[in-house]
């Protein structure tokens, strides 16, 4: 007998057919190692096959079939069908039927049915069978390769996921390599990068993110030796955009990704999947500045209220604007009366009550006893604020740190203030003077939201002043 069928499994020959001697006797060893290797070959696969003559007798058996319904090649080969074995009689002529029948049909057939184990049990297998040529191209039999049916709907399910997500998710999904490079990335998420698909992959992530590229590939670097992380994380990300940079937040998840056919686990990279959620953080980060912001005023109109000094309710106010919002806050107020609207026969001079320390943190302090002017420039952002009655902004912009130094000093200003917002202080229709809040470079410029926040403050500050005027301009009792 072959080397293949003392393995269990058999050449094309029957399994009672003679076999030819060749020059070394019955087994020569051209034909002992290639029936070695067909037998290797077959034990080997991950699919269970069968194959059958044009008897229709099993002729060969591997090793899945024997796992799959518990018979042995020794068991198996040589019956004719599974009538009788390994279906049900009731069964057997059309099983056998539709094996046989892709012996004259063209190409690969398809089939469900249940077959008997061993031990008495049905399995539901889906086969796949095909007529197998001779030499004279005429059709000598059928080899027939099944499997479990909820194992091949598991293996359907993952192939249609996995095209699924590269085709049609709404969210991004990209395969980064070892080398932290993307292999594979699907339509959302080469839109998110504002890239093509094939012109993202292989390249650095470097060249496709302008900023958080560092705590990215930690995380990948994270996944590839640890495993994937027990929640999503969220990142803030710099996309480069045709229209310019886009700064977005991704809530990102990982998991890594092993090679199902290694002994051990080798990974091959990470599956990076990612959502947009930058409009809702966003949301979430403004509606908390707005609570604080909230506390804080009321916070500041809480202690207001004990303070017996009016011109101390300013700098109160002042202080508890103060906190997360600016480094340096200057009060000043007018040198001369009050300006009603459309005033503008008087030059606006401006004396300064009330600045935060310039050295380091603390309250407010209260100055300008003397009422000396503060020696504002023309054009001073303070001076248009007053003119215009409005809140005014300026930026140093981008330019070195001294030239900002030289910027700041030039105004009046600490020097390491490179953001400064003024707002107008308005009480009784007229203009009292003006609060300044100012930005190091380590924070980022005022926004529109935040000179509502100004005006808010400046509201309290300007009510405060002008009861501070009217105390004092009010006679004591007796005069």
């Amino acid at each position: 007998m072959s080397a293949s069928r003392r393995s269990g499994t058999t050449d094309e020959l029957g399994p009672d057919e003679p076999e030819p001697e060749g020059p070394h006797g019955p087994e020569g060893p051209e034909e002992s190692g290639g029936s070695d290797l067909l037998a290797a070959l077959l034990d080997g696969m991950d699919a269970a096959l069968c194959a059958f003559d044009a008897d229709g007798v099993v002729t060969h058996w591997n090793r899945e079939a024997e796992r799959i319904l518990g018979w042995t090649a020794a068991e198996a080969v040589g019956r004719h069908g599974f009538a009788g074995w390994a279906v049900r009689s009731a069964d057997a002529e059309d099983v056998q039927a539709r094996l046989m029948s892709a012996m004259h049909a063209p190409g690969r057939q398809v089939h469900e049915f249940a077959l008997v184990t061993k031990d008495g049990g049905r399995v539901l297998v889906r086969t796949q069978s095909a007529a197998v040529r001779g030499p004279d191209g005429k059709p000598a039999g059928v080899y027939c390769a099944f499997s479990e049916v909820h194992a091949q709907i598991d293996l359907e399910r993952s192939i249609a996921l996995s095209e699924a997500l590269f085709e049609d998710a709404s969210w991004g999904v990209v395969l980064v390599d070892a080398d932290l490079r993307p292999a594979v990335v699907n339509a959302h998420a080469a839109r998110a990068l504002g890239i093509g698909r094939t012109s993202a992959l292989g390249r650095p992530l470097g060249e496709l993110l302008a900023q958080g590229v560092e705590e990215l590939e930690s995380a990948l670097t994270h996944v590839l030796a640890e495993g994937a992380p027990p929640a999503p994380a969220e990142m803030w990300v710099t996309v480069r955009a045709p229209e310019g940079e886009k700064r977005r937040c991704w809530r990102s998840g990982f998991v890594r990704l092993a090679s199902p056919l290694a002994e051990e686990p080798v990974p091959l990279g990470v599956g990076w999947l990612f959502l947009d959620v930058t409009e809702g953080k966003q949301g979430e980060q403004e509606a908390a500045l707005l609570r604080f912001r909230g506390n804080q005023l009321h916070r500041a109109a809480r202690a207001a209220a004990e303070c017996e000094d009016p011109a101390e309710v300013a700098t109160v106010h002042l202080d508890f604007a103060l906190a997360g919002f600016a480094d340096h806050a200057l009060l000043d107020r007018l040198a001369a009366p009050p300006r009603a609207e459309g005033d503008d026969a008087v030059p606006v001079r401006l004396v300064r009550l009330a600045a935060t320390p310039a050295g380091g943190p603390g309250p407010s302090l209260l100055t300008g006893a003397a009422g000396l002017p503060v020696r504002y420039e023309e054009g001073h952002p303070a001076l248009s604020c007053v003119e215009r009655a409005g809140s005014v902004r300026a930026d140093a912009g981008s330019i070195p740190a001294e030239r900002a130094r030289e910027w700041a000093l030039a105004r009046q200003w600490p020097g390491d203030a490179v953001h400064a917002l003024c707002a107008v202080l308005r009480s009784r229709g007229r203009t009292l003077g003006v609060v300044t809040f100012l930005r190091g470079a380590g924070r980022s410029r005022f926004e529109r939201s935040d000179a509502a926040y100004a005006e808010d403050v400046a509201v309290r500050i300007a009510a405060a002043l002008d009861l501070a005027e009217a105390v004092r301009e009010k006679p004591k009792p007796g005069e």
